[in-house]
């Protein structure tokens, strides 16, 4: 159990890092988007598809795993979208609290798993985000649609639009299709992938602290509570429920609770100033799941340690 702590002390340490390089100005403000773009756009692709690429998908740990965090998703946020009339915010700071308590960041995770459960984990956890995340985004996307500042509403071309712009998503569909096609490594080709795949996490956990905001937590202290209890409270024990019920193996199980245990997703700030969300609120739910998920993840891993 002490191993496993010490392995996930570094992906906080260099959340940590991160955070206190932005506050130190050791770089310009002006430097962390073109470094945060270059992590979507370039590097976590590059992490992504090669992972998904060489999954194994046929065993019932990954459909296991896939499936409740889907349906975890899916239930927390039709309880969200219930809970819409009978909360007392406006529209925008709504679309921060729904992506605040079903969307999470990988970049944090991934690490996690590999420090946890090593490359196995990693694979089953690679399958998980190619299922999850056109989940989450047409979700968000048609939120954001209706009751973001703007309420531009939505067509299905333009969410169509909107989701083959996510290069996470386009990483996602590429590594799906070379896996179910049967498609052998490419000399060239994966080599490169993993080359900038190895980048990939380590800059992304940096490039997460550095966009750590607490000004709303203060200010709007309940919701942000609110929503890091539901995200951080609920989402785990949900998804490793789930997959229990779904036959998912232990190593099923732990991933999927890490998954649940995952902080806000730091991209749900990015398409909320995109798109007419509360981007202040959802800065801070961003920082205060991110402090959280230091210290319930942990915990976390202790009791699954214990249970096992």
């Amino acid at each position: 159990m002490i191993a496993l702590l010490a392995g996930i002390l570094p992906v906080f340490s260099l959340i940590a890092i991160g955070y206190g390089l932005r506050k130190s100005d050791f770089l310009p403000d002006a430097t962390w988007r073109p470094i945060e773009k270059l992590s979507i756009n370039l590097l976590y692709p590059g992490f992504l598809i090669p992972a998904i690429w060489n999954a194994d998908m046929s065993g019932g740990g990954a459909s296991a795993a896939a499936g409740a965090a889907v349906v975890a998703v899916l239930i927390v946020g039709a309880c969200a979208l219930a809970a819409k009339p009978f909360l007392k915010i406006e529209g925008p700071a709504y679309t921060s609290v729904f992506q605040g308590v079903i969307r999470w960041n990988s970049f944090v995770f991934l690490p996690v798993i590999q420090a946890t459960f090593g490359a196995e984990g990693l694979a089953l956890a690679a399958v998980m985000i190619a299922s999850i995340i056109p989940v989450t985004n047409i979700a968000c996307v048609a939120v954001l649609a209706r009751w973001g500042a703007d309420q531009r509403g939505v067509s299905p071309l333009a969410l169509t639009r909107a989701m083959l712009a996510n290069p996470i998503l386009v990483a996602c569909l590429t590594g799906l299709a070379l896996n179910f096609l049967r498609v052998p490594p490419i000399p060239g080709v994966s080599d490169t992938l993993e080359l900038l795949g190895g980048a990939a996490l380590p800059l992304g956990l940096i490039v997460a602290g550095a966009g750590l905001s607490f000004a709303e937590v203060a200010r709007r202290k309940w919701t942000v509570a609110a929503v890091t209890g539901i995200k951080l409270g609920v989402m785990p024990p949900l998804m490793w429920g789930l997959c229990v019920l779904f036959g998912g193996d232990e190593l099923a199980q732990g991933t999927a609770l890490l998954c649940g245990a995952a902080p806000g997703a730091a991209a749900a700030y990015l398409l909320a100033r995109q798109m007419g969300g509360d981007a202040q609120l959802m800065a801070g739910i961003v920082a205060l799941t991110t402090v959280g998920s230091a210290l319930s993840i942990p915990i976390l891993l202790a009791l699954f340690h214990l249970a096992g």
